[in-house]
Parts: C-alpha cells; sequence; structure tokens
C-alpha cells in the first residue's frame, strides 16, 4: 500500500485529471479517505460503478449530494457499459480551460492523460477494458488483481493510467472495514465468513429485510438473531452435513456470493444522510 501511493504521488504531475471509482452500494466506504491529500487539487471525476446492482433512487440521491458539493460524479456500471459513454466527455468539460490552452500553444490534439483510482475490486480494470474497447487490463472478481501501475492508450486522444487498488492502513470507523468486506474489497481468505456474513444479515434487516426473505424463502422474525437466520438460509439451500447438522460456512459463503453478484436484488447498505463527510 505504501509503495503504491508513492508511485501515485510521483505519476501525478504526468496526467491531466483522475478518475476515481467506487462501489455504489458503498459509495461512502469505496472512498480511501487518503485519496484527497494523495490528489489534491487535480480536477476528479467520481464514478459510482456498479450502478446495476445498487438501488436507483439511492443512487440518485448520492449524485444530487455530490452535484450540491461541487463534485464531479456518473453512476456507470462498466460490465454492461451503462453510462461509460459519458466518461469522456465529462471529462473534457471539465479540462476545457486546459483543452483551450493547449490549442493556443499549437497543442491542438494532445492526447489526455487520465489516471485511474479506486480501492480493490471496484471495477477500476472493467472500466479501462470498456474505454479501450478491448480486453487490455486484467479483469477478476477479487481484489488485488492490477499490482502495478500500467498505461493503456484509449484513443488518439486519451490515455489512461491504472493504479493497484489502495486500501488504507486503519479503519477508523468499523462499519467501513464491514461495507469492504461484504462487497469483497478485502480478500474473503483473512475474513470470519460466517461471523461476517452475520454482520450482513444485521445490516440487511434494518436495509432491505424484504430481500433475504424473498430470495431465501423464509419468514423473518424478532425471535431470530442473525445467526439464525444464517442457518434458516443454509436450510433452505439444503447445505446439511453428516447428522442434519446445517454447514453455515456454506450458507456464509454464498450469501454474500449472491449480494455481490448482485442476485438478492439492488442493493444499497449507506445513504448521504448517514455520511455528512462522504466529500
Amino acid at each position: 500500500m505504501a509503495k503504491t501511493r508513492r508511485i501515485m504521488t510521483e505519476s501525478l504531475g504526468l496526467v491531466d485529471a483522475v478518475i476515481e471509482v467506487t462501489d455504489s452500494r458503498i459509495p461512502y466506504s469505496s472512498r480511501n479517505p487518503e485519496m484527497d491529500r494523495l490528489v489534491g487539487r487535480k480536477p476528479r471525476l467520481v464514478l459510482l460503478n456498479k450502478c446495476d446492482t445498487a438501488d436507483d433512487a439511492l443512487t440518485a440521491r448520492w449524485l444530487e449530494y455530490y452535484k450540491n458539493a461541487g463534485v464531479n460524479a456518473i453512476a456507470t456500471d462498466c460490465k454492461s457499459g451503462k453510462n461509460v459513454q459519458r466518461i469522456v466527455p465529462v471529462i473534457k468539460d471539465m479540462l476545457q480551460e486546459t483543452i483551450d490552452r493547449w490549442a493556443s500553444r499549437g497543442m491542438t490534439g494532445k492526447a489526455i492523460r487520465l489516471m485511474i483510482v479506486g480501492i480493490p475490486n471496484v471495477g477500476k480494470s472493467s472500466l479501462i477494458n470498456r474505454l479501450a474497447g478491448s480486453k487490455r487490463a486484467k479483469v477478476e472478481d477479487r481484489p488485488g488483481v492490477t499490482k502495478g501501475k500500467q498505461w493503456v492508450a484509449v484513443s488518439s486522444d486519451i490515455e489512461l493510467l491504472d493504479m493497484p487498488g489502495v486500501l488504507w492502513p486503519k479503519f477508523s470507523d468499523k462499519d467501513v472495514g464491514l461495507c469492504l468486506a461484504f462487497t469483497g474489497a478485502i480478500k474473503d481468505d483473512i475474513m470470519d465468513m460466517e461471523a461476517l456474513a452475520c454482520e450482513f444479515i444485521a445490516r440487511m434487516r434494518a436495509v432491505n429485510p424484504e430481500a433475504l426473505a424473498v430470495r431465501y424463502s423464509i419468514a423473518l422474525s424478532d425471535e431470530m438473531d442473525d445467526y439464525d437466520v444464517l442457518c434458516a438460509i443454509g436450510k433452505k439451500r439444503g447445505f446439511l452435513v453428516s447428522g442434519g447438522e446445517i454447514n453455515t460456512e456454506r450458507a456464509a459463503n454464498i450469501l454474500l456470493d449472491e449480494f455481490r453478484s448482485g442476485k438478492l436484488g439492488k442493493i444499497t447498505l449507506e445513504t448521504p444522510e448517514d455520511k455528512h463527510d462522504a466529500v
């Protein structure tokens, strides 16, 4: 992480603007709080990516929140390509003064250089491949795939600098760490998946309990604690081991996998009202 931060700082002088990719399901938690210090006054566009798996109404509220704060933001889904075509025009509009200055110096057609930043597993490589129209960057549904910076020429006038995903050294807010774990930004192999699934169930019971009830055909009640709900999910899916005991580890993995893939529905775990310091 320290190495990536150093590379990012050293590379900022090579680019004209920064695209910060975030996860629209956790718009607050997926923004590295160190990014403002690292990027400084460099023009920046925030993408609320994976919007096809997020609640549409809450995504609209987040976009309005950023607009009121003077932050350029677009909701995108890089896997489907939704709104990706809006990115370059918005960037050019943000950099119009710079582009005009280049033209006045006889540098018409000079390539705009953009740095792509964001925490692990938010879709930076998918964004680059969409913009480039081909598979240029390695894409996998797990954190830590991009290991070093790489330049990608999108067109004659756009060049992208892809940076590895950066998490910050310490989470001062436990809720932020949980949200990052829910979406897979933190590697599963360092997590207690059953405990994480119970935390996720608690969050879902607060924001969208019906999504759990419908997906797993279970009747939720106040008498059930979060582990009871996990057991009910495992039982419904037939995750049983010898003696009829429920395989809660498998149920936990399936639950989180289905949230991450959007099979639970369009779900956003954070609202602008909850996170007043999101900008």
